[in-house]
C-alpha cells in the first residue's frame, strides 16, 4: 500500500542570524532510581532538536551545546539554585528516518532531516509538585501560516520546550514515572489530500493511560536571539495564532487528532508552514498525574498522488448498514474496485454497503486496478449495531460527592471504556476514565456533563446530561399554602433527592417520607426537611381550615347569539363543577367559556373537600341585528342603481355615503363611477352591543366610447362614406341621404339642396349601454378643389393660427407645400386639413408674404394643383 504522504517539519528556534533549520523539540524525562543521597530521585533529561539539512544557506548546524533550566513548582524558585542552568554539550545526532515515497507523486518534495540529543542526569529532592525541565531561545521560521511572527524578536516568533516532572500531589505514595516518547519520522503531505501523521508514544511505565490532543505551543518568552539563555522560569504563553487557526484547530476544522491512537488525520490545508503543538495527558488509575508535549511544524506542499486511502478502522454501531469513501480525491485514480469482507464487491468511486450480520469485517479499496500507479489500502470495519451511550447522575449539593453512573447499553460486546467530563469551568481536572466516578464541585450553577463510551468491538459514542449543582438539596413541593374543610384529612406532596422529614403542631401521619398525612383542626404549618448526605434544605406549607366554602358568582350578561362569554366567580374553593354542562368548554375550571343558544342559567359548585356552596348565574341570549342590503346589480357608465335595503334593528348607515344621494334612507341612489360595494349595518338596543352587516355590489360596465368620425366636406355628386365606432348596434339620425342609417358606416350622397348637415349616431354595446358621438358634412356646390386662405394669425388665440389646405371633393392630396422668400421649404403635408403654425425648428417667423402650392386628385381621378401667396400676420 502506497504511504500516507505527511511532512513532518518540526519547529526550533533559530541559532546564530539565521536559526531556521531547525525545525522541532521535544523534553522527556526518565525516573533512572533513588538518588545520591536521601530524600532525592535521579532523573535523565533529554532534550531533542531536529534540523532541516535543506535551508536556505545561510544556516548553522545543530547547537553543540544548549542551557537548560529545571524549576521547582512549589516556589517556582530554579533548582539548583536561583540562575543556575545546566549547560549541556550534544550527546548524538542521526538521520531521521523518511517513509517511503509512492512511484507515481507530482512534484515530489526532497525531504532530509538531523536529530540531536542532549542528554544529562540530575538528582532532584522530592517535593509536592514536582519541577519543570525548559529549553527556550528565538526564532521560528518566517512566513508562518498560522503563526504570526513578532519582528522584534528576531526572525520570528520564538520556542520554549520543557516537561513537567510530577511530585507527591501528583504521584500516589511510593510511586515514580518516567514520561512518554513521541516516535521520529518524516514524509511528505500535498494540500487538499488526505494524510496521516503517527505521534504515538512509548509509554515506560507500560499500564498508565495515555490521551493525546492538540494543544497551544509556548514563545519563546522574552529570547530575542539564538544565542544560549537561562530560561525564564513557568508559566509560558503560547504563541499568536491567525488566519482563523488556533491551538485546538492549527490545521483548520479539516484536520484533527484521534485521542486514543495519536493518528493526526484529515485533508491538508493550503501549501504553508503550520505550527503544531501535540500534547499527551497520562492518567495513572483514572487520575491525571501530567502532560507531555511536543511542538513541531507541518509543511504542506504542492503535490499530489494517486492512491487509496481509507481511516485506519470504522465503526457503525446504529445499524448494519456502512459507508465508505476514498480520501485520497486525486484526478489520478482512475479506476475503483471495493471488497467488503463478506464476498461482495463494488466499483463505484463511493461504496454503501448493508452487511447481513453483525461482526468484524476486513474492507479493501483498489485504485488503478493492475496500472504502474495502482494502490490499495486495507481498513477494519466493526458493524456492531445498538450500542446506546447513557448516564444516571445521583447527588447535587455543592461541596460534596456527586456519583455519576454508567448506563450505556450494548447488543454486543461489552462496555469497557469511559470518558467524563463533568463541565467544571474552574479548572482541568474535571475529568475520569473510570466507568462510575464522583466528582465534588465548588461552585453551584448548571453543568454540562459529557461521557464518550466504547465498548469491546470498537464502538464509541457521546452522551450529555445537564445537572444544576446546588448549596442545599432542591424540595418540590405540590402546593405551599392550601385550605381543607374542618374534619378533612389532607395528604402533603414533596419531592427532592434525599431523606424527608415533616414537624408541626398538628398530628402527622408518615412524617419520616415525602407524603405524610395531616387532619388539622385549626389552620397550621407544616415544615419539611430535606437532607441529601448531610446537606440540608426546609421549606414548609400551611393548610388552612375553614368551616364554608366562600362563593359569589359573577353579574348576569348579555351576549349576542352565537358569541361566547366567559364565566367566572370569586370563591376560595379548590374544585368547582358548572350545570348545565352542554356548551362550556370545561365545567370543572373556574372560569370556563361558555356559548348557549339560548338563555341559560348556569349553577357553579364550589368545593373544600366536603364543604361546598353554590351560585347562579344568568347568561341572556340576544339575536345579532340583521341587515339585508339587497341584490347586487350592474349598472352602465355614468348611469345610478337604485339600492333596496331592509333590517331588523333599531338603526342603520351605508357606507361610503359619498356615492349616495340619500344615506337616510334604506332605498338610496348610487352613482359610482367604478364597481364599488355598499355596506348597509344594522343596530339594535335588545342588549346585543354588536351590529349586523350586509355588502350590495354594484358593478359598473366599462364605458362606452362612440365615434362618429372627423367633420369633411363634399362637392355635390360626390358619394362620401361615414365611419362610426364603440359598440354592436348603431342608430344614425337624421336618415338624410344616408345609405342605411342603422350600420357603423353608410354612404351619403347629396343632390345639392343642402349646404351642411350635422348627424347624432348612437352607439350601443352588447350590455346594452350607449353613448352618443356627432359629425358635420359641408355640400359645396362648386367643381373639385382644394381651398387656401389667403392670410392667417398665429398668436395662440387659436383663431386662424394654422395655415392649412381644405380639400372638397378630392380624394387625397399629393402634397402642400410652404416656402419663404428666400425659396426655403418651410412646411410640407399630405394629410388634408394639418397646417403650419407659422414656426420653423421651434422658431416664430416674422410677418411676411409666403409661397404656397398644392396638388391633389378628386374624387373622380382628375389631378388638380394650384399655388399663390399667404399673408403672415403678427
Amino acid at each position: 500500500m502506497l504511504r500516507i504522504f505527511i511532512l513532518l517539519i518540526f519547529l526550533l528556534p533559530c541559532l546564530g542570524a539565521n536559526a531556521s533549520h531547525i525545525v522541532g523539540g521535544e523534553m522527556i524525562y526518565e525516573y533512572v532510581g533513588a538518588g545520591s543521597t536521601a530524600g532525592t530521585k535521579k532523573y535523565r533529561i533529554t532534550l531533542r532538536l531536529f534540523r532541516d539539512q535543506h535551508c536556505v544557506p545561510p544556516c548553522a548546524g545543530m547547537p553543540p551545546n544548549v542551557f537548560i533550566g529545571i524549576f521547582n513548582n512549589d516556589d517556582n524558585r530554579q533548582y539548583p539554585s536561583d540562575g543556575r542552568y545546566f549547560d549541556i554539550l550534544k550527546t548524538s545526532e542521526v538521520e531521521v528516518p523518511v517513509g517511503n515515497t509512492p512511484p507515481c507523486v507530482v512534484n515530489p518534495p526532497v525531504l532530509e532531516y538531523h536529530i540531536a540529543e542532549y542528554i544529562f542526569t540530575v538528582d532532584l529532592p522530592e517535593n509536592n509538585n514536582g519541577y519543570t525541565a525548559v529549553y527556550q531561545t528565538c526564532c521560528r521560521v518566517n512566513g508562518l501560516t498560522n503563526v504570526f511572527n513578532i519582528p522584534s524578536q528576531g526572525d520570528g516568533t520564538g520556542s520554549t520546550y520543557a516537561c513537567s516532572i510530577p511530585g507527591k500531589n501528583q504521584l500516589p505514595s511510593g510511586q515514580n514515572n518516567s514520561s512518554p516518547k513521541f516516535f521520529i519520522g518524516v514524509s511528505p503531505i500535498c494540500h487538499g489530500k488526505p494524510f496521516q501523521l503517527d505521534f504515538r508514544a512509548d509509554e515506560p511505565d507500560g499500564t498508565d493511560e495515555l490521551v493525546y490532543s492538540f494543544c497551544e505551543a509556548y514563545n519563546g518568552g522574552a529570547t530575542r536571539s539564538a544565542t544560549n539563555v537561562n530560561p525564564a522560569p513557568p508559566p509560558y504563553g503560547s504563541v499568536p495564532y491567525i488566519n482563523g487557526f488556533n491551538s485546538s484547530s492549527p490545521m483548520g476544522p479539516t484536520v484533527i487528532i484521534d485521542p486514543k491512537t495519536g493518528l493526526i488525520s484529515g485533508v491538508a490545508p493550503e501549501e504553508g508552514d503550520y505550527v503544531i503543538c501535540v500534547c499527551i495527558s497520562e492518567y495513572r488509575q483514572g487520575k491525571l498525574i501530567g502532560v507531555h508535549r511536543k511542538d513541531f511544524i507541518v509543511n504542506v506542499e504542492d503535490c499530489d498522488f494517486a492512491g487509496a486511502q481509507l481511516r485506519p478502522s470504522y465503526s457503525y454501531c446504529k445499524s448494519l448498514s456502512a459507508s465508505f469513501l476514498n480520501e485520497n480525491n486525486s484526478p489520478l485514480n482512475k479506476t475503483y474496485f471495493w471488497d467488503f469482507g463478506d464476498g461482495t464487491s463494488s466499483t463505484n468511486i463511493s461504496a454503501t454497503h448493508t452487511y447481513a450480520s453483525a461482526g468484524t469485517y476486513n474492507v479493501k479499496l483498489v485504485i488503478n486496478r493492475g496500472e504502474p500507479c495502482g494502490d490499495s489500502a486495507t481498513t477494519k470495519v466493526n458493524v456492531y449495531p445498538f450500542f446506546n451511550p447513557n448516564m444516571e447522575i445521583q447527588g447535587q449539593c455543592l461541596n460534596r460527592p456527586t456519583t455519576f453512573l454508567d448506563k450505556t447499553t450494548t447488543t454486543y460486546g461489552t462496555v469497557n471504556a469511559w470518558e467524563w467530563d463533568f463541565g467544571d469551568l474552574n479548572t482541568t481536572n474535571d475529568v475520569s476514565t473510570q466507568q462510575n466516578p464522583t466528582y465534588t464541585f465548588t461552585q453551584t450553577g448548571p453543568k454540562n456533563i459529557r461521557l464518550i463510551a466504547s465498548n469491546s468491538n470498537g464502538c464509541t459514542d457521546t452522551t450529555y446530561k445537564t445537572v444544576d449543582i446546588y448549596d442545599k438539596p432542591l424540595i418540590g413541593l405540590k402546593f405551599r399554602d392550601t385550605l381543607i374543610c374542618n374534619g378533612d384529612q389532607l395528604q402533603l406532596v414533596a419531592s427532592g433527592t434525599g431523606n424527608f422529614s415533616w414537624t408541626s403542631t398538628a398530628n402527622i401521619s408518615n412524617a419520616n417520607t415525602a407524603t405524610p398525612t395531616v387532619k388539622p383542626a385549626v389552620t397550621a404549618s407544616f415544615v419539611v426537611t430535606l437532607d441529601d448526605d448531610g446537606c440540608v434544605n426546609t421549606d414548609s406549607v400551611q393548610v388552612r381550615v375553614v368551616d364554608f366554602v366562600s362563593l359569589r358568582g359573577m353579574a348576569d350578561t348579555t351576549i349576542c347569539a352565537t358569541d361566547r362569554v366567559q364565566l367566572s366567580a370569586v370563591t376560595d374553593g379548590l374544585r368547582f363543577q358548572w350545570s348545565p354542562v352542554d356548551n362550556i368548554s370545561n365545567p370543572s375550571a373556574l372560569s370556563p367559556w361558555a356559548a348557549p343558544s339560548v338563555s341559560t342559567t348556569y349553577q357553579l359548585t364550589a368545593f373544600i373537600g366536603r364543604c361546598s356552596a353554590t351560585d347562579n348565574v344568568v347568561v341572556n341570549v340576544v339575536p345579532y341585528p340583521v341587515a339585508n342590503a339587497g341584490p347586487d346589480t350592474v349598472i352602465c357608465f355614468n348611469s345610478f342603481a337604485q339600492l333596496q335595503g331592509s333590517i331588523i334593528g333599531k338603526t342603520f348607515n351605508w357606507s361610503p355615503q359619498v356615492l349616495l344621494t340619500d344615506a337616510t334612507t334604506l332605498r338610496p341612489v348610487a352613482r359610482p363611477m367604478r364597481s364599488t360595494p355598499f355596506v348597509l349595518t344594522a343596530f339594535d338596543d335588545q342588549g346585543c352591543p354588536k351590529p349586523g352587516r350586509d355588502t350590495v355590489l354594484v358593478t359598473v360596465l366599462p364605458e362606452v366610447v362612440a365615434y362618429a368620425g372627423g367633420d369633411t366636406a363634399v362637392v355635390v355628386g360626390q358619394k362620401v362614406q361615414l365611419k362610426a365606432t364603440g359598440g354592436v348596434d348603431y342608430s344614425w339620425n337624421p336618415a338624410t341621404a344616408l345609405s342605411n342609417p342603422k350600420i357603423p358606416d353608410p354612404v351619403a350622397l347629396y343632390d345639392g339642396s343642402l349646404e351642411s348637415i350635422r348627424y347624432q349616431v348612437v352607439v350601443r354595446d352588447a350590455t346594452g349601454c350607449t353613448d352618443t358621438a356627432y359629425v358635420q358634412v359641408r355640400i359645396f356646390q362648386t367643381d373639385p378643389r382644394i381651398f387656401v386662405p389667403s392670410a392667417f394669425t398665429p398668436n395662440g388665440d387659436n383663431i386662424n393660427d394654422v395655415f392649412r389646405p381644405i380639400a372638397v371633393g378630392m380624394s387625397r392630396i399629393e402634397f402642400f407645400r410652404v416656402f419663404n422668400r428666400w425659396g426655403e421649404l418651410v412646411f410640407s403635408t399630405n394629410e388634408n386639413g394639418k397646417g403650419w403654425d407659422g414656426r420653423i425648428d421651434g422658431q416664430y417667423q416674422a410677418s411676411g408674404t409666403y409661397v404656397w402650392v398644392v396638388k391633389g386628385v378628386d374624387y373622380t381621378g382628375k389631378d388638380f394643383s394650384a399655388k399663390g401667396t399667404v399673408t403672415l400676420i403678427r
